[in-house]
């Protein structure tokens, strides 16, 4: 089993993604802070190059990589932002990327990401169904598989958000983080348990692909609910 991410992981990745990432503000937010009767901040992490947190993990995980493994190149498997992180870092770095996309991904976010110079292959109709060809394509030749959130150096370079929470609004009572793979809140509640520990974490997901909350529940696998799309906080 691998090591558990630590505060100095997450501090160790906050140096070497610096000057590569941009520290986002946390700006308050008057019209949210009058909806919820609390004083709210917003992290704006959509003015990253590639407006998503997810640059954070990937620049984190690029850096880290064995020089056999920046010299044959990476894989990833994405239908959007972590496909960008991926392909925009590699491409600074002089690294090869291919991404493996599903074959319904929407044309503007494919040009995207062959703009920052990788190879994209298109197969299957979820990210599901595209891992099996990466995994293909990774032994044949020789990539190194770059995982948007089940990766140590993905989580620590996510977590350094958290950190930046902490720098800029110290005072926070509550940190809310949506859920999608689990990498972003995995990070940031390190991050602030280190740091911020009187903070609550707050962990969100929409209730239709409630993939956390099922599996917290015991139940094997998220399925799609004829509900009303809300929020399920827990």
């Amino acid at each position: 089993m691998p090591e558990p991410i630590t505060i100095e992981d997450i501090r160790a990745a906050a140096s070497r993604v610096s000057g590569a990432v941009l520290h986002s503000p946390c700006h308050h937010s008057k019209t949210l802070s009058q909806i919820t009767g609390a004083e709210v901040f917003i992290k704006f992490e959509n003015l990253q190059f590639t407006a998503s947190f997810k640059e954070r993990g990937a620049i984190n995980r690029l850096v880290t990589l064995p020089q056999e493994g920046r010299r044959n190149g990476v894989i990833a498997i994405s239908a959007g932002n972590h496909a960008q992180g991926v392909a925009y870092h590699a491409e600074r770095l002089g690294i090869d990327a291919t991404i493996v996309m599903p074959a319904n991904t929407p044309f503007v976010k494919v040009q995207q990401t062959r703009a920052f110079g990788a190879k994209i292959v298109l197969t299957g109709e979820t990210i599901a169904e595209c891992k099996p060809e990466a995994d293909r394509i990774a032994r044949e030749r020789g990539l190194v598989f770059i995982h948007p959130f089940d990766d140590e150096a993905i989580i620590a370079g996510q977590g350094t958000l958290g950190l930046e929470i902490a720098e800029d609004v110290p005072t926070a009572e509550a940190v809310v983080v949506p859920i999608g793979g689990g990498g972003l809140i995995s990070g940031v509640a390190v991050a602030l348990q280190a740091v911020l520990p009187g903070a609550e974490i707050v962990g969100v997901e929409s209730e239709r692909y409630a993939s956390t909350s099922d599996s917290l529940a015991g139940r094997s696998r998220a399925h799609l609910r004829n509900v009303e799309s809300k929020l399920t906080v827990f």
